[in-house]
């Protein structure tokens, strides 16, 4: 066993499933973000981890990238 109980195999696949969900959202960020020559934004993704809250924020608010908001019904 794990310190703390991260021996368990629910802990384990949770962190992995965290891991390829910030990376998901990070590398399409990262991709949007340099795409539009925004290197500001570039490096707070680079440095900050926010699980893809920050991300999702830029990808759906921000940049406001069309195939994403017009898949969730954003306007």
């Amino acid at each position: 066993m794990g310190i703390g109980g991260m021996g368990y195999p629910a802990w384990s696949g949770a962190f992995l499933l965290m891991i390829a969900w910030s990376l998901f959202w990070k590398g399409f960020a990262l991709w949007f973000a340099a795409k539009r020559n925004e290197k500001w934004w570039f490096i707070a993704f680079l440095i900050l981890n926010t699980l893809g809250i920050l991300e999702i924020v830029y990808i759906f608010f921000i940049a406001q990238v069309p195939e994403f908001r017009k898949r969730f019904g954003l306007k």
